[in-house]
């Protein structure tokens, strides 16, 4: 799979723009601020029917501006896969496969698996256990729509069960047999979440630990553990045991809403105990491990977007970064540098194809493919 052009209008700073890449490597160069991860954020909302940057659809449209397109033709299977994204503000998102439109958005999800590695990936060691929970089911949304199905319902019920808890705690009375309807939702949905949650970490865990080491050159040991309420009982019974905490609370204190991935080194939390440098390999080898896991699952190679990679890397681990993308295990890979030497320098020594962009603004593209 790999995408053949993007069309862009007035998605954030860009008026109107057609580019047409390389089913391997693309490179876009230019300053910080001129719009480099925007385009990037373009591919990922095409796969997964958001920005990976705003979730506030409206706040992507381009200054003054009341409506964005971004427009995207891919190779998928050998087919021609045209997908179109539209917004007006204050109008229904429209998504559009083949000029049919999804009735579902969660129905697009998974058709082209996408993995970004961004600087914004540092939430996930210095936020809160949501951050870690939102990448658990980003991953395994892409390969299992039962999986999301069940994750929205779930969400759904909680939200249904929080508003009951207020509304008793406000009018000082309480229905257990309305909670009841409500936990026996959460029981049945949150059971099956969490043992798909458990198998994916245990998969996960030696994928990540073999690119850590690649990267880090052996230097360290690595380890993701996944916390769960639901390792501790029966979840029906959980509930059970909390619910007059819940009342007090007026919110579910127990149930996989609260489940978390510890990340350590050396066996310390990484937040903790590691450099800028050791998070930064953390990271990148756990969403190359999240490429091979969805490539292995789905059959298809991810788009891989890579960006501002090389931050706070000496060169070696640089290196070694490119060298593993550039393997034929990858498909095809966007990469956003502030510096063209440098970039090009690895890519030629590597003996790699790639098409280089160079971009002054939004509206201001200049195309250079290297053969």
């Amino acid at each position: 799979m790999y995408l053949q052009e993007l069309s862009l209008i007035n998605f954030k700073n860009y008026s109107q723009s057609e580019l047409n890449f390389s089913p391997k490597i693309n490179c876009f160069i230019g300053q910080n601020g001129v719009g480099k991860t925007n385009l990037l954020d373009a591919i990922y909302y095409l796969s997964m029917c958001k920005s990976y940057l705003n979730p506030i659809d409206s706040q992507n449209v381009k200054y003054e501006q009341d409506f964005f397109v971004i427009q995207g033709d891919y190779l998928l299977k050998d087919k021609h896969e045209s997908i179109y994204c539209g917004l007006k503000k204050n109008k229904k998102k429209q998504f559009k496969r083949n000029k049919k439109e999804y009735q579902k958005l969660s129905d697009h999800i998974g058709l082209l698996p996408v993995v970004m590695i961004s600087p914004l990936d540092n939430s996930l060691i210095l936020d809160g256990s949501d951050e870690r929970r939102k990448f658990m089911d980003s991953v395994i949304s892409q390969y299992d729509k039962v999986y999301l199905d069940n994750l929205i319902r779930y969400n759904r019920a909680l939200i249904q069960r929080n508003k009951l808890l207020k509304d008793f705690y406000q009018a000082r009375s309480f229905d257990e047999e309305t909670i009841d309807i409500w936990d026996e939702q959460l029981v049945v949905l949150g059971e099956k979440i969490h043992s798909v949650r458990v198998k994916f970490v245990e998969e996960l865990i030696p994928i990540f630990q073999e690119y850590y080491t690649r990267i880090s050159g052996n230097k360290e040991q690595v380890q993701l553990v996944y916390d769960s309420q639901l390792f501790e009982g029966e979840y029906r019974q959980l509930l059970k045991n909390t619910v007059e905490k819940d009342r007090i609370m007026q919110h579910t204190t127990v149930g996989i809403h609260k489940d978390d991935l510890i990340l350590t080194l050396e066996k310390y939390p990484i937040k903790k105990a590691a450099s800028q440098g050791q998070q930064k390999t953390y990271l990148v080898s756990l969403k190359l491990a999240q490429f091979d896991f969805i490539k292995k699952i789905g059959g298809i190679k991810p788009i891989l977007l890579l960006d501002d990679v090389f931050d706070k890397f000496d060169g070696t681990r640089v290196r070694q970064i490119m060298e593993l993308v550039a393997e034929n295990h990858f498909g095809q890979i966007f990469i956003t540098d502030t510096s063209q030497d440098r970039l090009e320098n690895i890519l030629k020594e590597i003996n790699i194809k790639y098409s280089l962009f160079l971009i002054e603004s939004g509206d201001n593209i200049q195309v250079n493919k290297v053969d």
